[in-house]
C-alpha cells in the first residue's frame, strides 16, 4: 500500500537510508521528503516547524537520532540526552501543529531496565533500573515513546514507536571506539588482517549476549508496521504501552560474534578480551511476539547480513 508524501528524518544515517532505500526499491511513497543534517538542524524547533509546513508530508519516520556504543555514551552523556530529546520533541510537535496525523517513531532496546526477564517483553518498560553506559540514550527514547502516546491520547493522533534490537548493516558508521560492536570489530578486525596482527583485543569478557537485525529487514518492518491499519496497531498495543519491539528472536556471545567476524574478514590471529572494560547488560533478548503475531518475520541470518556488511565496509570504507 501506497504511503502517500512521506518524509523520512534521518534519511542519511543507516536506519534512514535503508528505510528510503525500502521504499524506492518498492515504489511505495507518491513523493519522498528528506533533508541533509548539514541544512536542517532538526534540534532548531523553528526551523523544523518551518521545513515540514513548506513540504507537509502526510506521514513521517523518526529515524534521525544520535547514536554510539558503550565509549560513545559514556564520553557524550549530555550530547546524547539533550539533542535526542529535541529531534523527537521537534518533529512530533511540529507535526501535531500542522495536523499530520501519521508518525513512526523509532527507539532502541536499551529503554529496558538492565535486570528485564529474557526475552524482554513491551511490558517491561519503566518497570527498573536502566544501565548505566547509556542511561541518558535510553531516557531520551523513552521520552520519545511517551511524546508520541501523549499525542495520540490528547489529540487522536496516530504517532506509532517501534523498539529495534541492536541494529547492523549498509551504512553503519565503523570508527573502532565510538560505533556499535558490529562495526567496530569489523573494521578493528580488517585492518589488523591489513597490517599482519597476529592478535586483536576486545573491550569486556566476550561473555555478554546480544541480538542482531539486519538493518534492511528493520526498514520492511517499519514500513509493514506503518502501513496497519489505526484500529490493528490499537487492538495489539496500549494508549499507556504502544511501542512495539522488532528484533530477530536469537542471541549469541560476543565471543561468538568476534569469532564469526573473524572469519568473515579473514583474521587468522589471536582474540583477546580486556576485561577491564566494561561488558554492560549480560543479556539483552527482546520478544518479538507481538510483531510476529501481526504476520511479520525477518529474513536475513546473521552470517548473511554479516557477509553483506563486510562488503558494504569494503566498498565504502
Amino acid at each position: 500500500m501506497k504511503l502517500g508524501k512521506v518524509y523520512i528524518a534521518g534519511h542519511g544515517g543507516m536506519v534512514g537510508s535503508s528505510i528510503l532505500k525500502y521504499i524506492e526499491k518498492n515504489n511505495l511513497a507518491e513523493n519522498l521528503v528528506v533533508s541533509k543534517s548539514s541544512e536542517l538542524d532538526l534540534t532548531n524547533q523553528l526551523d523544523t516547524y518551518d521545513f515540514i509546513k513548506k513540504n507537509r508530508p502526510d506521514c513521517i519516520f523518526i529515524a534521525a537520532a544520535k547514536v554510539g556504543g558503550i565509549h560513545a555514551n559514556n564520553t557524550y552523556p549530555a550530547e546524547f540526552i539533550y539533542k535526542n530529546i529535541m529531534i523527537q520533541a521537534n518533529v512530533i510537535n511540529s507535526a501535531h501543529l500542522l495536523d499530520i496525523n501519521k508518525i513512526l517513531f523509532l527507539g532502541s532496546s536499551c529503554i529496558y531496565p538492565k535486570e528485564s526477564p529474557q526475552p524482554i517483553d513491551e511490558s517491561e518498560l519503566l518497570s527498573g533500573k536502566l544501565e548505566l553506559t547509556n542511561e541518558p540514550y535510553a531516557i531520551a527514547k523513552i521520552a520519545g515513546i511517551k511524546l508520541c502516546e501523549s499525542y495520540n491520547r490528547q489529540y487522536n493522533r496516530d504517532y506509532r514507536s517501534i523498539m529495534p534490537t541492536n541494529l547492523y548493516g549498509p551504512g553503519d558508521n565503523y570508527h573502532q571506539k565510538n560505533s556499535h560492536v558490529i562495526p567496530a570489530l569489523i573494521s578493528r578486525f580488517h585492518y589488523a588482517v591489513k597490517e599482519g596482527l597476529d592478535e586483536v583485543t576486545i573491550w569486556g569478557s566476550g561473555v555478554p549476549r546480544r541480538e542482531f537485525l539486519f538493518v534492511e529487514d528493520l526498514a520492511e518492518a517499519c514500513v509493514y508496521l506503518m502501513n496497519l491499519s489505526k484500529n490493528t496497531y490499537k487492538k495489539n498495543t496500549d494508549e499507556m504501552l504502544s511501542h512495539i519491539n522488532v528484533g530477530s528472536g536469537n542471541d549469541i556471545s560476543i565471543k561468538e560474534l568476534a569469532q564469526k567476524i573473524a572469519k568473515v574478514t579473514a583474521f587468522k590471529g589471536k582474540i583477546k578480551y580486556d576485561t577491564s572494560k566494561p561488558d554492560g547488560t549480560l543479556r539483552k533478548l527482546m520478544s518479538s511476539d507481538k510483531l510476529n503475531k501481526l504476520g511479520w518475520f525477518p529474513k536475513t541470518s546473521l552470517d548473511k547480513g554479516l557477509e553483506k556488511t563486510y562488503k558494504d565496509f569494503i566498498t565504502n570504507k
